[in-house]
């Protein structure tokens, strides 16, 4: 089966933060495609379904929302990992996270690599002790004044990106697809260079 996992804070607080939209990718997804996140288990929100995705192609497919913060959100996917039927991680496995480091909107996929600085990302690589499974990022940009990082990414997106954001929060699902369907070495040739991310980060 297929498992994604997408990163955030649990609770109203941080719903609409930066830092969630890790977790409003994911749950766009599993809405999109008829997975119910009706459970909780491995310490989150999850559920699972043989999803119909593109050219009618059905999949088993988890997505795990895991609710234990962003810095410790690497023990509910080793739990997940350890106990669902999953293959290979480095092609049954994707998370998705926020970016500081890419612009507002921009996508960009990996089959692997390091945490970059992202806090949940680290833990999973942490409790996993393996870095060479798949991730998604979502470019969240950087304040435009002197803010320290941790506070920028808990605040709320800006009235003029949540305009924008469900077209991109779309193109992120559809990337979540394309990568478990097609692979991620042909899905990023097309996520990677997304020009409407481009467009839509521009001023």
């Amino acid at each position: 089966m297929k498992l994604v996992v997408g990163l955030g804070n649990p609770g109203p607080r941080y719903a609409g933060t930066r830092h969630n939209v890790g977790f409003r990718v994911a749950l766009r997804f599993a809405q999109q495609r008829g997975i119910a996140l009706d459970q909780y288990r491995f310490g989150g929100r999850f559920g699972r379904a043989s999803a119909t995705l593109r050219a009618g192609l059905r999949l088993d497919v988890g997505v795990l929302l895991p609710e234990s913060f962003m810095n410790r959100s690497g023990q509910a996917v080793s739990e997940a990992v350890g106990l669902l039927p999953i293959g290979s991680l480095e092609q049954d496995l994707l998370v998705v996270f926020d970016d500081v480091d890419l612009p507002f909107g921009r996508l960009r996929l990996r089959p692997g690599g390091s945490a970059g600085g992202h806090r949940g990302l680290s833990d999973v690589i942490a409790c996993l002790g393996r870095d060479d499974f798949p991730r998604l990022r979502f470019g969240v940009g950087r304040p435009g004044v002197p803010m320290e990082t941790a506070d920028w990414v808990l605040q709320r997106f800006s009235a003029e990106e949540e305009s924008k954001l469900g077209l991109r929060i779309d193109a992120a699902a559809a990337a979540i697809e394309a990568a478990l369907v097609d692979g991620v070495a042909a899905a990023m040739n097309q996520v990677n260079r997304d020009p409407a991310a481009a467009s839509d980060a521009a001023p």
